[in-house]
């Protein structure tokens, strides 16, 4: 636990490389968790009349999409359109029909995303002509919008809930299991230890991919099969760590000081070898965490994660790949998240692995001098 501690402790010291990451996945963590509360575009909106736009800080919709918006509702409405004339962002236009027309079925105006409210201005020739004044909504999408019209940004942010909760329960999943695992095997040693490595090594040779596909035959596609199939091979690395370092650990004479004073190996474990595997084990979790972010991207880049409207940067990639010719940033803005967050986790690890292994040299040189 003094390691826990002061590895975290540490973090004030840390180079500048280890503050930035840390800096940039807070940052990134608060976004996924607060930013689609506070966007005014749900993740599953769809805007019919804004697809595939692209990202902007300038609200819409333009002049050309407010124009080319009322020549399909009159179309729809089997109208002409007569005169189009723009003031303060608003719009006043003039329809015609051959038949008089019902001032009820203006609603369509105000169901569109483009129009907020539609105002019956004048109306002439037994109704066959009417005059309107049609209100504007005003939507920002900085990240533009996907080819179904929904906001990107919010999708993103979401998505991003999506990866890191993966990651993280993952990680929890390793971290428990994977460490008991190990160091049960590590201090039992002989035929116990001998058949649990057999067990890791026959999990092993399954190949991930067939595992997940037969999950997903088994049981239909469905979001918790993610964790199940992450987790059920990403704790053997742990395993075989903690499994190392007990068996090093076991031979200590504090552990043979123990086992004479008569404690029992539960009590062995859990208060002289699991505090010191802790260093490694945390090193390794910080490496462990970009590793099943990336896994689970590549599962639902395949299509066997998250299923609409859900998503993850996985489906968003994979998205993006397919529509890159025509509106590549659907594939830049997501990737740059999902890049960025595996680059701070892997500087992440590499520091902690990099001051355990320091500590752990000058432990060993300290005892060699005595």
């Amino acid at each position: 636990m003094d390691k826990v501690l002061a590895l975290f402790r540490s973090a004030r010291r840390a180079p500048l490389s280890v503050r930035v990451s840390l800096t940039i996945l807070s940052l990134i963590a608060i976004l996924s968790i607060c930013g689609p509360m506070a966007s005014v575009h749900p993740y599953d909106r769809v805007y019919r009349d804004y697809v595939l736009s692209p990202p902007s800080m300038k609200p819409h919709p333009t002049a050309a999409e407010a124009n080319r918006a009322l020549e399909d509702i009159a179309q729809r409405m089997r109208l002409h359109v007569e005169t189009i004339d723009s003031r303060d962002g608003n719009i006043r236009a003039a329809f015609s029909s051959a038949q008089p027309i019902d001032p009820r079925a203006l609603r369509a105006f105000e169901r569109s995303d483009v129009f907020s409210v539609s105002r019956l201005v004048d109306a002439s020739d037994e109704g066959r002509l009417l005059l309107l004044d049609l209100n504007l909504k005003r939507e920002v999408f900085l990240f533009g919008t996907d080819v179904n019209g929904r906001d990107l940004l919010t999708r993103v942010l979401i998505a991003g809930r999506v990866s890191l909760s993966v990651g993280l329960l993952a990680s929890f999943v390793a971290l428990f299991v994977g460490v008991a695992y190990g160091a049960i095997a590590g201090y039992a040693g002989g035929w116990v230890d001998d058949l649990m490595m057999r067990a890791i090594e026959i999990v092993y040779a399954l190949p991930f991919i067939f595992f997940v596909i037969v999950l997903v035959m088994l049981f239909g596609r469905h979001f918790a099969l993610i964790f199940v199939a992450i987790g059920a091979v990403e704790w053997l690395d742990m395993a075989r760590i903690v499994r190392g370092q007990t068996l090093s650990i076991k031979r200590r004479d504090y552990v043979g000081a123990a086992e004479a004073l008569g404690a029992n190996a539960p009590a062995i474990i859990w208060r002289h070898v699991l505090p010191n595997v802790a260093g490694p084990v945390i090193a390794y979790l910080a490496l462990l965490a970009p590793r099943v972010i990336l896994l689970e991207s590549f599962v639902s880049f395949l299509g066997f994660g998250v299923q609409e409207p859900l998503t993850s940067w996985g489906v968003l990639i994979a998205d993006g790949a397919r529509n890159i010719q025509g509106a590549v940033h659907l594939l830049i803005l997501p990737a740059l998240f999902l890049g960025t967050t595996l680059a701070a986790l892997q500087t992440l690890g590499d520091s902690w692995r990099h001051s355990f292994d320091s500590d752990g040299a000058r432990a060993d040189g300290a005892l060699y001098k005595l």
